[in-house]
């Protein structure tokens, strides 16, 4: 999303917002005392006992009849000002100014306006980036980050340093490895983007008084929707068309979307830059009214990406006017427009009868429901619920201590030779550590970050337990010249080496796409280098958003353990230490396809098809649709532990009632309707024994994956479930799945209704297979 990247932009696109940020850089310069002393709110009946007379200062009142009534108050000119994200004030109503735009990607960030640190709280607790956190595969760790980042917000909201309102999280498909972005969303499956989605927005927006209808602070899903191209090859967001089939749309872009608003009662949902099917989706009256607010039922807002209007005038030329633009987007469903288009052009497109004024009250009336939900309607915070907040409740050890499990949990053990990890901190007299990465600090927080606690680079975190050689082996992640030289003499004296290469967001970012998945420059020959000069255990760590092409790596005997470690936050250093001396038994999987670099150089980017055309060679996307070889696969992962699965319950046979005249029982049928009827209380457990027989206690991610029958072009392979439990050595446990039939074994047919497929599914736990047939 949202976030603009100045140095990014197109010229046309970034004027306003370059008068936007002067603007805002002299009111903020001006006025920086007040905005570290006190937040912004209206309904200051202290100050001024007169606005106890309006209907919505009255807190007794529903929302909806606040909204009313505020509404009525207000002129066009007023209204207009409430439609974009540097929302204008209405002094004799008393209520402020507001800004929109924040941003809380996995932490609270300094992007966009709304948002800044200072002397007072000059900074946040910075988690990883969320594809690493995703590969903890645990969804109470992703509902507790959002508790943590919330409270944080508000405690910054209360010496008015931060909005109420945050543009996070980001859970589009991470479809193509050479995305900028990919590092920002929970990975390429629909199901875990899903409860990634729901879980990390109840952590952010639900209360602990346990009202439902209040607001913590206001959480985002973005970039609604098919949108995961940023620039590639010449091709940009502003201008790319995602052509995408209904089959498609509806079991792999949609799905996040869909549980965000109805299992985690998101408040907003933004609307990307991009087309799809040759309408931009924050002009797309199907897409915003129709699926968002009409099927889905959104109780909130809905807000574009920055600019997108002015992108589909200026850049995609959907429309012959701007007032056509602004009617287009407001009758389409639009509430509020990051950027300044809405409020240079609405009046005008009301005066020439493109819209009615009735539309802007909708709108309007969406952004103040919001506000109310808030609390910033009820006067003073300090008297209310998370009012007592402060800078003391910022970066405190135990949210500094969850960013660093957080950051264990994620990190994935692709390769570890017998013996090589843990290392032994007391057998290990020096410890070489290589590579570009080995000691930096941004690079571990990724994008959309804020200013951590601090940091611990991975040298000290690996310095705190042994003594250290150190050699950055590249000036940076480009490696245009590597050290080769020097890097293999402190390996060849070290006991064991380390390391630290990859990526940042130099190699793929925002508006930065990749074109191949090779490590840059000359990582490789500098690892083959040292690895070969090395005596001891040599391990890879890999510190990247994407997937990397380390084939080389991988068949390599003398490089003994491969980690990826996502940007892993903060404390991302002695979260690695901790794994490679043992201290943490590794649990994380990865929750993306590693491809090789002959997928890519065969695959362009712009290809939105999920599935593979043997017709003419396209091998298809992710592990649910991808024919082709892989480095590594989604779900890959080891720990220091085995840990054994049996099936001890798992039916054979699913029966699917149908009313007795049902076409299938007179003619043969491969799918049957998911429709309501059938579908009622059509569910059967499956449940597991898992045991550790390691002799180390740790965590173990169980998958419960399904591949249907061959009917609709349905996924070889889907996850359905998957349960994070921590194992004591030598101990088991049990796991059970519900599995509901028309939920978890339909497949979405190619007109996009969902299907119960007849025949034998095959559900795999582990190496476990087992076959149930389904039948009517």
């Amino acid at each position: 999303m949202a976030s603009f990247s100045s140095q990014n932009r197109v010229p046309k696109v970034s004027v306003f917002l370059f008068f936007s940020l002067i603007c805002f850089l002299l009111f903020s310069s001006s006025h920086v005392v007040l905005a570290q002393s006190s937040p912004v709110f209206a309904c200051d009946v202290v100050s001024n006992p007169s606005l106890a007379s309006f209907g919505f200062c009255n807190t007794s009142l529903g929302v909806s009849d606040r909204v009313v009534d505020l509404v009525g108050r207000l002129t066009l000119q007023e209204k207009i000002l409430f439609l974009v994200n540097s929302a204008g004030s209405v002094s004799r109503l008393g209520i402020p100014r507001y800004e929109w735009w924040s941003e809380a990607l996995h932490g609270v960030s300094y992007v966009g306006p709304g948002t800044h640190f200072s002397s007072v709280v000059p900074g946040a607790t910075s988690f990883p980036q969320v594809i690493l956190t995703a590969a903890s595969f645990n969804t109470s760790l992703f509902v507790a980050i959002g508790k943590v980042v919330s409270t944080e917000a508000r405690a910054m909201y209360n010496v008015g340093l931060a909005g109420l309102t945050f543009w996070s999280p980001n859970i589009n498909i991470f479809r193509d490895p050479r995305w900028g972005r990919g590092q920002e969303t929970p990975g390429e499956d629909p199901l875990l983007s899903s409860k990634y989605g729901s879980g990390y927005v109840k952590g952010l927006q639900q209360r602990d008084d346990g009202n439902p209808d209040g607001l913590k602070v206001a959480a985002c899903c973005k970039h609604y929707t098919a949108y995961d191209l940023d620039n590639w090859k010449g091709v940009d967001r502003y201008h790319f068309d995602a052509v995408v089939t209904k089959q498609d749309m509806d079991d792999t872009f949609q799905p996040p979307f869909k549980s965000c608003v109805v299992d985690g009662n998101v408040a907003s949902v933004m609307c990307s830059y991009n087309k799809v099917n040759g309408i931009p989706t924050c002009a797309d009256p199907d897409l915003l009214s129709g699926v968002i607010r009409g099927e889905w039922k959104l109780n909130g807002y809905i807000v574009t990406d920055c600019d997108s209007i002015d992108v589909f005038y200026n850049q995609q030329h959907y429309t012959k006017t701007p007032e056509e633009a602004a009617a287009k987007a407001i009758l389409a469903g639009l509430d509020l427009n990051c950027g300044s288009f809405l409020g240079q052009h609405t009046e005008a497109a009301v005066k020439a009868g493109l819209v009615n004024e009735s539309a802007i009250d909708r709108a309007v009336s969406n952004n103040f429901a919001t506000l109310m939900r808030l609390g910033f309607f009820d006067g003073d915070p300090s008297k209310q619920l998370y009012g007592k907040l402060g800078p003391k409740d910022v970066c405190t050890a135990e949210n500094q201590e969850l960013a660093r499990e957080a950051a264990r949990q994620g990190i994935v053990l692709l390769k570890n030779t017998a013996g090589s990890l843990p290392l032994s901190p007391t057998a290990i007299k020096n410890l070489a550590v290589i590579g570009p990465n080995a000691n930096v600090t941004k690079t571990m927080i990724g994008n959309y970050e804020g200013t951590p606690c601090k940091y611990t680079t991975p040298l000290q975190g690996l310095a705190a337990s042994v003594a250290t050689t150190y050699l950055p082996g590249c000036s940076n992640v480009a490696c245009s010249t590597a050290q080769v030289e020097d890097a293999k003499k402190i390996a060849a004296a070290a006991d064991a080496t380390v390391l630290v290469m990859g990526a940042d967001q130099s190699i793929e970012a925002e508006s930065r796409d990749r074109v191949d998945i090779l490590l840059p420059g000359q990582q490789q020959l500098l690892i083959t280098a040292v690895a070969n000069a090395s005596t001891g255990p040599v391990i890879l760590v890999i510190m990247s958003g994407g997937g990397m092409d380390v084939s080389f790596a991988k068949t390599n005997d003398k490089i003994t353990s491969i980690l990826w470690v996502g940007y892993p936050g903060e404390a991302g250093g002695p979260a690695i230490a901790d794994i490679i001396f043992g201290s943490y038994n590794p649990s994380g999987r990865l929750p993306m396809t590693w491809y090789p670099q002959s997928y890519v150089d065969k695959v362009p980017m712009t290809n939105m098809n999920m599935r593979p055309d043997p017709s003419n060679g396209y091998p298809g996307r992710t592990y649910r649709f991808y024919t082709g070889e892989t480095v590594y696969s989604f779900g890959d992962g080891l720990s220091y532990s085995e840990v054994s699965h049996e099936l001890t319950q798992a039916p054979g046979l699913v029966s699917v009632p149908l009313e007795e005249n049902h076409v299938c029982y007179s003619s043969e049928c491969k799918s049957v309707a998911a429709a309501e009827q059938t579908c009622q209380n059509l569910t059967f457990g499956v449940q597991l024994r898992i045991k550790n027989t390691g002799t180390m206690s740790g965590s173990h991610t169980v998958f419960l994956f399904s591949t249907p029958p061959s009917v609709h072009n349905s996924p070889q392979k889907h996850l359905l479930g998957f349960e994070k439990v921590f194992l004591h050595a030598q101990t088991d446990s049990h796991v059970g799945f519900k599995v509901d039939v028309c939920k978890d074994l339909s497949v979405v047919d190619e007109l996009g209704s969902k299907k119960v497929a007849l025949g034998e599914h095959v559900l795999h736990i582990g190496s476990l297979k087992h076959s149930l047939t389904v039948r009517i």
